[in-house]
């Protein structure tokens, strides 16, 4: 994996936070998002077209963030997740399967920040 690989254009991103239906009500009158109910712990939001572009996540104890983190898309979660590593990075969420989307791991840069990465 390179800076020059195709395809490190955000493509997701999600809220995770202590009070999601609280959230689910500001994003969605603040930016008049649709938003897709999944469960008590997740909604979907989406785009005009209807396409789901991100998610809003009840937080809970054992969260491995909170805030707003963009995922990137990877040809492989678990050799960038390793090379974030390599390069500074902290791993935050292990790599996991999502049922319909493929593979996700969080990781911080030096400064913190959380990074989401999303794969086949």
């Amino acid at each position: 994996m390179t800076p020059n690989e195709p395809g490190h254009a955000p493509a997701w991103f999600d809220i995770s936070t202590p009070d999601a239906p609280r959230a689910r009500r500001f994003y969605q009158e603040m930016f008049g998002w649709p938003v897709s109910v999944v469960d008590e712990t997740y909604a979907l939001v989406g785009a005009e077209d209807g396409q789901p572009t991100g998610g809003i996540g009840q937080a809970g104890p054992d969260s491995p963030y909170t805030g707003i983190v963009v995922y990137f898309q990877v040809a492989n979660v678990d050799t960038a997740l390793e090379r974030a590593e390599h390069l500074g990075g902290s791993r935050r969420m292990d790599p996991q399967s999502v049922p319909g989307t493929g593979r996700i791991a969080v990781f911080t840069d030096p400064d913190g920040n959380p990074v989401g990465l999303l794969g086949p």
